[in-house]
């Protein structure tokens, strides 16, 4: 409304591309302004790095985006690049898989080059040093490295291994790739795999062998060559937040017992590449097809709800209501309200061939479900009404990303006027936010997109304390990320507390599908330290006949509602 004033986060960044190469910057812009919590420990000895890579080894765009973080990270000193002969694989894929992997590649994975800024002015204090001289040299170099990132294939001298403090470190992807060609992903496309796993690994003198330490699981893409562009770049957040880690605690992780069995895939053979041509193929071919439905109007993804009685931790869908769609009216992401005896139900809106949605309110009687009319709308797409209530004021906190922030807006006039109260995040793209209250502090959970060629805000989630729906004071929580990986990174609702344990529903991105299945995330501890959750129940598209996804759940008192979406 003209005239009200917006109340604006203090520690929000203020850059305003979120795809250049200072939005991989976001947390030291965020820190550098927020107010000292007088509780940080001293400053450690940043940690010193060092990559080894193979002699000529082009510098790729995820390797490019690590080395900013890197630099940009007081906790952090990149010391130098290790370089020896590119490594003899002991298994090369073949000719065929080669061309199908650079025709892939050419076709389906190009992006725009990353310009490295601040490697390009401290490349010259970087030494390159070759490998064999990182042994009993390595005093003359003066590399002290605490650890080494490993970024091609093959065996590293034993003399540098010996004096690492922390080993070595190594993406899954390094080993899957053979000059150019890159094959990871080929296998989950032709098998029609519901997730790609990333893992981080780690050796060490005394345990050489290859063990997981983190992992992230990522929804298939209809390519290889484009899943596999994806994951390397979203590699860097899994890798950076454990460095992090290391840096603060100067303890190895433990590995991972559940990851162990996960290893880089083999290369294909012709099988395997004959099944991902000819999947392959088929993607592109219903994508075209799907490309030229969305121009004329006719490919609007529709949604249902379903609503009934129960809570987070027993609800069944199958027993659900369903309040249908109309033409006009395509109701997804729902949130429930109860408020002066009534229910009421805030959801996005939008019809058939509509490019962009508002939010609508209605209300829920004993007749069934009635339209009121427009809560929110505007000229960029709306989503996510996260309605929730503070004192005696009631707020809602919509996803508003293509306005490159967070917004919280006030009810003047329940539930149809609403007045701009906060923004927070100015310049990022954040979805599906959610805020709420846990043992006396308040918490902002939201997926931010950090990327430069894949906007993606499935991938990441990122918790904040924060002062309240002012959003004056943000905090950054020391492990963010804290959930990698669009198996269940994406909020799929408001936060339940229930019986004194803290649910989260989160959406599972699978089978190449957004929004395929919805997770009920138990939180088993938040502070800012550290965060944990397990999934305590999956709910899929099967509960009901004729659908192909569901991705978002609510519950007011006794009343449930979810979403669904209705096969094409």
């Amino acid at each position: 409304m003209a005239g009200t004033r917006i109340r604006s986060a203090t520690a929000a960044s203020t850059s305003s591309r979120p795809c250049s190469a200072s939005a991989w910057n976001w947390e030291a812009a965020l820190n550098a302004r927020a107010k000292p919590t007088g509780n940080r420990k001293p400053q450690a000895r940043p940690l010193r790095i060092g990559i080894a890579r193979a002699i000529g080894q082009t510098f790729e765009n995820w390797e490019l985006l690590l080395i900013e973080r890197l630099l940009s990270d007081r906790r952090f000193r990149l010391v130098s690049f290790l370089t020896g002969p590119a490594p003899h694989h002991t298994a090369r894929p073949g000719l065929l898989a080669r061309t199908v992997a650079r025709i892939d590649n050419s076709l389906f994975a190009r992006q725009p080059a990353y310009r490295a800024r601040r490697f390009e002015r401290a490349r010259s204090s970087i030494v390159s040093i070759p490998l064999d001289e990182t042994g009993e040299n390595s005093d003359r170099h003066g590399l002290q490295l605490d650890l080494v990132l490993r970024h091609c294939e093959g065996a590293l001298p034993e003399t540098l291994t010996e004096n690492l403090r922390f080993g070595i470190w190594s993406l899954s992807h390094v080993f899957t790739q053979s000059g150019p060609v890159n094959w990871e992903g080929m296998g989950d496309v032709a098998e029609g795999a519901p997730t790609s796993h990333l893992s981080l690994f780690i050796e060490t003198a005394r345990q050489p062998e290859r063990r997981a330490i983190a992992e992230a699981e990522f929804n298939v893409k209809f390519s290889a060559a484009r899943n596999n562009a994806f994951m390397k770049e979203k590699s860097v957040l899994l890798l950076v937040r454990e460095l992090r880690r290391l840096a603060e605690t100067r303890k190895l992780p433990k590995p991972l017992k559940a990851a162990d069995s996960v290893q880089p895939a083999a290369p294909p053979g012709l099988l395997t590449t004959g099944r991902y041509a000819a999947a392959l193929a088929k993607n592109v071919t219903q994508r075209a097809l799907k490309s030229v439905r969305r121009a004329s109007h006719q490919d609007t993804a529709v949604w249902t709800l379903y609503s009934g009685r129960g809570s987070i931790d027993d609800f069944d869908p199958s027993e659900a209501t369903e309040i249908p769609p109309t033409d006009t009216a395509i109701k997804a992401d729902p949130f429930l309200f109860h408020h002066q005896g009534k229910t009421y139900l805030f959801y996005e809106n939008y019809g058939r061939g509509d490019t962009r949605a508002h939010i609508a309110v209605g209300e829920i009687t004993r007749r069934g479900f009635e339209p009121i009319g427009i809560a929110l709308g505007g000229d960029e797409h709306l989503s996510f009404p996260f309605v929730f209530k503070h004192g005696d004021e009631i707020f809602m906190m919509p996803e508003t990303h293509q306005r490159k922030r967070i917004e919280i807006w006030r009810a003047v006039s329940f539930p149809l006027i609403w007045e701009p109260y906060s923004r927070a995040l100015e310049g990022w793209s954040a979805a599906d936010s959610t805020l709420f209250h846990h043992r006396g502090q308040w918490w902002l959970f939201t997926n931010l997109s950090e990327h430069h060629a894949f906007e993606d805000h499935c991938s990441a989630l990122y918790a904040f304390q924060v002062d309240g729906p002012e959003l004056n004071r943000l905090v950054s929580h020391r492990r963010n990320p804290v959930v990698i990986g669009s198996a269940t990174a994406r909020n799929g609702g408001r936060i339940f507390s229930r019986h004194r344990r803290l649910y989260r529903p989160a959406q599972y991105n699978a089978h190449g599908i957004y929004g395929y299945g919805l997770n009920i995330m138990e939180i088993e501890h938040l502070d800012m330290e550290d965060y944990r959750e397990t999934c305590v129940r999956r709910i899929l598209p099967d509960f009901k006949p004729g659908l192909s996804g569901c991705h978002h759940f609510d519950a007011s008192g006794s009343r449930y509602i979810l979403d669904a979406r209705l096969n094409a």
